[in-house]
């Protein structure tokens, strides 16, 4: 029976095929190009760590099609295949990510399923490691460190800082954080106080009974062990506490949830219920926020007291824009008054100018030195235009200025609380990334002289750092080769000359071996997915590796061998393209990267592809994230399709100007740019200036919207994805940043939300959403559709997917809107 089954399962493939040819590799599809990719394309390796004796490469994998990844590993000393990891080794795994190790990296600590373990980080005879487990226990204890001396585990339970005797189990607790509020014992009236001196002074047994009491509690109060202070935090959330080296201090912040900030509610109507649902999403922009304070807990004397904000530099300092906002008339959409650019609105009223306050701030950190003498934090303000880092005394919690990273734009997301920075061998000099010159780069500065460095310099970006073991070295990422490739070098932390260790053109995302020795390197090209690849490193330029074998040493190959192959053959089977990186001119002057795809055949249209997320990079060359879309460009291109994307304004990796060109006016530069790369088009390949075409989604469908309502002259048909149509129903992280907030800058809004320009609406105009989206609200949609119905347009159509959140995962719902898409530009171009 079983041989039968597998025999007519094969016949109803086969007759399956039969009735549904596939396709010639020449010839794509949109039902082929949208299907699942794991079984069109393949899945390639992710999630890649190595096990402590940089022996064994371990990563997620699917090879076989199954429904989600597995755990596949690479032992290097053998055959170099991949093999399935089995659940019980996984089970003894220390995670990918997190854990701390001591000083020499021989042991390391993690927590694991809520428990904490001790990992032996040599492995034994039999080649595997010792592992102990330190916690067995219900409630979660996480965030392990080894304390200064190395002698114990601090780590967290339940918001308290506790202390874990590796030499015999002693558990301490250091903090006594009470999340409730202090019962506060009525004072005694002047009534009452008389009454109760007059009874002791009038019998002599209540007198004596009192002083046996107080007498007793007294002795009571000397015997007992010395427990951690209890402090209560009236509801508010304790936030990383961390114990000095020295164990004298503690630090932790408390956030108090802001009051009143209503949450969006998104509705889906598809339910395995039968009812509509209501999905909580999120607040928009401008609402309430939480408040943060900065503790510390000084053991030795027993305080608790907030470290004051007030004497950082410029803490009353308004933005620019406060200071001369002008405020837009509030006026119907068809009504606006435009100004000589794209969504520019002129202003009837100007803002009133008002005493500034202490700007509400949040404090990161501390990192500590590892000799426990100093201790640094970073601090933001809110409104997201200062960074500051700064030394902390613990014991005055006074602090001091070692770098101001001032943006009257918004400062970028770099910095000592996102893994960036540390202190080196000397305890002294404190490394961190800036964009001070204008580009992401490395700094120090001496804690305690203030003496500062500029390590690495120039127009490009390092994007990634990480301290050798015995912090004589940075590895960095950077851009420096080309803004669309990414190579992983060494420099000595001193900064110099800088040792470039990849070589394969295009992204290398490399995890480096804890030996420091070997490259896992996640590596992809243009037209070629993410495949996992080792090299060896070279340790300068020219110079050759050498292991030592036992014996001698022996000189290693740095050439890359790729050690997965994730692709189907059908997938193979097309000859993908490589696009061309371009460069344009912009009307400023400035130079727009682009990735063009040209056709075999022209047809004269052109189709512009704008990407999403506002700070994103497309136009390089590695893998893109937007597979699918790179697809569907090859198949315009098939059809004669001139198909350009470019890195707009705002987009990653050109630098702080580029990143902040389109501040307070979204839909401005980095719309132009979009225009400018038509007319590029136009002129130096012969595209038809009447059968241009855009789409996008999220902020790319954003930019459609704002195109084909502004500038509806140069484009005939446009597809908005997912689109943002009024900021101001945006969230607030992303949003204020780059916009302030509507009640403070109503103009910035107002020009830069293409709900108010909908009557400039021309060509035709496709939009498609998701209704379950919780990032981008459908209200968005709904909101605009309103407004369209309103304004009397019918050049347009709505294609809503009640499944949906913002990025799509069934392949029916990709291949209905892409078939929508090309159906528009095949009709109307």
């Amino acid at each position: 029976m079983k041989q039968l089954f597998i025999g007519l399962g094969c016949l109803l493939i086969v007759s399956a095929t039969a009735q549904t040819p596939t396709p010639p590799p020449s010839q794509l599809t949109v039902e082929k190009i949208m299907q699942d990719p794991k079984s069109w394309i393949g899945t390639s390796p992710s999630g890649i760590f190595w096990a402590e004796d940089s022996k064994t490469i371990y990563f997620n994998w699917n090879p076989v099609q199954a429904k989600g990844d597995s755990l596949y590993k690479i032992v290097l000393s053998g055959d170099r295949k991949p093999v399935k990891v089995s659940p019980a080794e996984r089970q003894k795994l220390s995670p990918a990510t997190g854990g701390s190790y001591n000083r020499a990296h021989t042991l390391k600590l993690y927590e694991k399923d809520g428990d904490l373990f001790l990992l032996d980080t040599k492995p034994g005879k039999t080649g595997s490691f010792t592992v102990r487990q330190l916690t067995n226990t219900v409630e979660r204890e996480s965030n392990p460190v080894f304390s200064g001396d190395e002698q114990r585990v601090v780590f967290v339970r339940a918001n308290n800082l506790f202390t874990l005797s590796l030499a015999n189990g002693e558990l301490t607790q250091v903090t006594n954080l009470d999340s409730g509020t202090k019962k506060v014992t009525p004072k005694t009236n002047d009534q009452e106080a008389w009454l109760k001196r007059d009874q002791l002074a009038l019998f002599d047994v209540l007198k004596e009974r009192k002083a046996k009491k107080d007498e007793g509690e007294k002795i009571t109060k000397t015997d007992q062990p010395k427990r951690p202070k209890q402090f209560y935090t009236d509801g508010r959330t304790v936030q990383n506490p961390q114990l000095s080296p020295d164990g004298r201090f503690v630090t932790f912040s408390l956030l108090k949830s802001a009051q009143g900030a209503k949450t969006a509610i998104v509705p889906s109507y598809v339910t395995e219920s039968g009812f509509t649902e209501d999905l909580t999403a999120r607040t928009k922009v401008g609402a309430p926020f939480s408040s943060s304070e900065f503790y510390v807990y000084d053991i030795q004397r027993d305080t608790i007291q907030a470290v004051s904000t007030k004497t950082i530099p410029g803490i009353t300092d308004s933005p620019d824009y406060a200071k001369t906002a002008p405020v837009p008339a509030s006026v119907p959409d068809g009504t606006i008054k435009r100004g000589p650019s794209a969504g520019e609105i002129t202003a009837d009223t100007t803002r009133k100018v008002t005493k500034p306050a202490n700007r509400a701030v949040t404090i990161s950190g501390p990192i500590w030195s590892e000799d426990g003498k100093n201790a640094v934090v970073t601090i933001r303000s809110f409104d997201n235009k200062d960074r500051w880092i700064m030394l902390l005394d613990p014991a005055t919690r006074q602090l001091k200025l070692l770098d101001r990273q001032r943006d009257e734009a918004w400062v970028s997301g770099f910095g000592p609380q996102s893994g960036t920075s540390g202190f080196l061998a000397d305890h002294q000099t404190f490394y961190f990334l800036s964009e001070a010159d204008g580009y992401s780069h490395v700094y120090t500065v001496n804690v305690a002289t203030g003496e500062k460095k500029q390590l690495t310099k120039g127009k490009f970006e390092v994007q990634q750092i990480q301290l050798s073991k015995d912090k004589n070295y940075f590895y960095l990422t950077t851009n420096e080769v080309h803004p669309g490739e990414q190579h992983f070098y060494r420099m000595a932390v001193t900064g110099g000359e800088r040792t470039k260790l990849t070589t394969m053109t295009g992204a290398n995302d490399v995890t480096l071996s804890p030996d420091e020795t070997q490259l896992a390197v996640r590596y992809s090209y243009s037209n070629k997915p993410w495949e996992l690849v080792l090299m060896n490193r070279r340790a300068a330029p020219n110079e050759p590796l050498t292991m030592n074998t036992g014996k001698k040493k022996a000189i290693v190959s740095t050439t890359p061998v790729q050690l997965t192959q994730s692709l189907t053959p059908e997938f193979q089977a097309y000859p993908w393209r490589d696009p061309a990186i371009v460069t344009i001119p912009a009307r400023d002057g400035q130079t727009i990267y682009g990735r063009l795809f040209k056709p075999a055949k022209p047809n004269g249209k052109a189709v512009l592809f704008v990407h999403g997320a506002g700070y994103l990079q497309n136009a390089h060359k590695w893998w893109s994230q937007y597979f699918r879309e790179y697809m569907f460009h090859n198949l315009l291109a098939d059809k004669g399709y001139t198909v350009l994307d470019v890195d707009y304004r705002a987009s990653a990796g050109y630098g702080r100007d580029w990143r902040t060109g389109i501040y307070r006016h979204m839909g401005g530069k980095d719309l132009t740019d979009n225009i400018d790369a038509v007319q590029w088009l136009v002129k130096e390949h012969g595209v038809d200036a009447k059968r241009i075409g855009l789409y996008g989604g999220s902020y790319g469908g954003f930019i459609t919207l704002m195109a084909m309502f502004t500038t509806p002259e140069v484009f005939a048909a446009g597809a908005a994805l997912r689109p943002v149509t009024d900021w101001a129903a945006y969230n607030h992280g992303y949003t204020a940043n780059i916009l302030n907030e509507p009640y403070t800058d109503t103009l910035a809004y107002r020009r830069s939300s293409p709900i108010y320009f909908a009557n400039g609406l021309k060509g035709h105009l496709l939009i498609c959403h998701g209704m379950v989206d919780v990032n981008v609200h459908y209200q968005d949609v709904v909101r605009l559709t309103q407004r369209l119905i309103e304004l009397r347009k019918e050049n347009w159509e709505v294609a809503s997917y009640p499944l949906e959140d913002h990025g799509f995962v069934e392949p029916t719902s990709w291949m209905d809107e892409y078939k929508r898409i090309l159906k528009l530009f095949e009709e109307r171009l």
